[in-house]
C-alpha cells in the first residue's frame, strides 16, 4: 500500500510538473506571438523613416537652392558653370547626358537580356541552364567601380578604332558597359517570368502545331510580358541611378549635345564632383547638389511607379 502511494504521489507530480511546463511553454510562445509582430512593425517603421528623412533632406536644401535660383532657369537652361564668376545653373546638360546614357544601356540590355531569357526558359536544357544562370549572375556582382575603369581603359580605346572623332572621356563607352551590367537583371526577372507561365499553355499551343519559335513568341512572351516589361522598366531606374561608371569614363564636361562621341556629365557624376570637396557649405553651387539629386530622386520614383502600374496592368 505505501509503494503504491508512493507511486500515485510521484505521478501526481509528475503531471503537475508536465502541466507547469506546458503552461510556461504556452506561455513562451503566446509572449512570442505578441512580440513578433511589433518587432517587424519596427523594422518597417525604420525602413519608411529612412525614406521620409531622405526626403525631408532633399526637400529642404531643395527649396534653399530655388530661393536663390528661379526654378525656370534650372530645368530649361542649357548652360552649366557652377563654378564661373557668372554662375549658370542649367540642369539639361546633366538631363541629357543621363538619358543618352541610359537609352544606350537599354539598347544594349534589352535584346541580350530577352534573348537570354528566352534561352534560359524555353531552349536550354535543366544541366545547362544550372550552369549557365550562375555564371550570368556573376555580372550582377562585380563593382561598378570595376566596370568603370573596364569602360576605360578597354572599351573605349577598343571603341577609337571603330568610331572616328570619339574623345577619350566619351558617353558612348560607360552606356555599353552599363548596359552589360543590367544585362543580368533584365534576363533574370524575364527568365522567372517567363518560367512562370504553365507548361499547360506550351503543351497545348504545340498540340496545335506551332513550332517552339512559335509557341515561345505568341503564348509565352504575351503570357510573360507584364513581368518583361517591368525587368525593362527597373532596368531604365537602375541606368538613370549609375554613378561610378559615368564618373570615371564619361568625363565631366557639362557639354549640352547629343552627339555620343563627346565627354558629358550626367546627374549621378555631377553629385560626386560636388560632394569632392569643392562646394563650400552654404553655397548655391552646394545647394545645386541637393537639386539635382532630388531631381534625380524623382526620376527614379516615377520609372518605380511605371514598373508597378505597368506589371499591374498586364498582369
Amino acid at each position: 500500500m505505501n509503494n503504491n502511494s508512493e507511486l500515485n504521489v510521484r505521478g501526481a507530480v509528475d503531471v503537475r510538473e508536465m502541466i507547469e511546463k506546458n503552461r510556461q511553454t504556452k506561455s513562451l510562445a503566446n509572449l512570442a506571438e505578441k512580440l513578433i509582430p511589433k518587432c517587424l512593425l519596427v523594422i518597417a517603421t525604420v525602413s519608411i523613416l529612412t525614406t521620409i528623412g531622405i526626403l525631408y533632406t532633399l526637400l529642404h536644401e531643395t527649396i534653399e537652392f530655388f530661393s536663390r535660383i528661379p526654378i525656370v532657369d534650372f530645368f530649361t537652361g542649357t548652360v552649366l558653370k557652377p563654378l564661373s564668376q557668372n554662375p549658370e545653373f542649367g540642369v539639361l546638360p546633366l538631363l541629357t547626358g543621363t538619358l543618352i546614357s541610359t537609352v544606350i544601356a537599354m539598347v544594349v540590355a534589352i535584346p541580350i537580356g530577352l534573348m537570354t531569357a528566352i534561352f534560359l526558359s524555353e531552349y536550354a536544357s535543366d544541366r545547362l541552364r544550372r550552369t549557365l544562370k550562375p555564371m550570368l549572375e556573376v555580372l550582377a556582382g562585380i563593382p561598378t567601380i570595376v566596370y568603370g575603369f573596364f569602360a576605360f581603359t578597354f572599351v573605349t580605346p577598343l571603341l577609337r578604332h571603330v568610331v572616328p572623332g570619339l574623345e577619350a572621356t566619351n558617353i558612348l563607352s560607360p552606356g555599353i558597359v552599363m548596359g552589360i551590367m543590367i544585362i543580368p537583371m533584365v534576363a533574370s526577372l524575364s527568365e522567372d517570368a517567363m518560367s512562370s507561365v504553365p507548361n499547360a499553355m506550351r503543351e497545348g499551343a504545340l498540340a496545335l502545331g506551332a513550332t517552339k519559335l512559335e509557341v515561345t513568341t505568341k503564348v509565352v512572351i504575351p503570357a510573360a510580358i507584364s513581368g518583361i516589361v517591368a525587368s525593362f522598366v527597373l532596368g531604365f531606374s537602375r541606368a538613370i541611378g549609375e554613378t561610378m561608371i559615368v564618373t570615371i569614363a564619361s568625363g565631366s564636361s557639362k557639354n549640352f549635345t547629343f552627339d555620343v562621341t563627346q565627354s558629358m556629365q550626367t546627374m549621378t557624376a555631377y553629385i560626386v564632383e560636388v560632394t569632392g570637396g569643392d562646394a563650400p557649405a552654404g553655397s548655391t553651387i552646394y545647394y545645386s547638389l541637393y537639386a539635382v539629386a532630388m531631381t534625380l530622386f524623382v526620376f527614379t520614383f516615377l520609372m518605380n511607379l511605371l514598373a508597378r502600374y505597368i506589371s499591374r496592368r498586364f498582369r
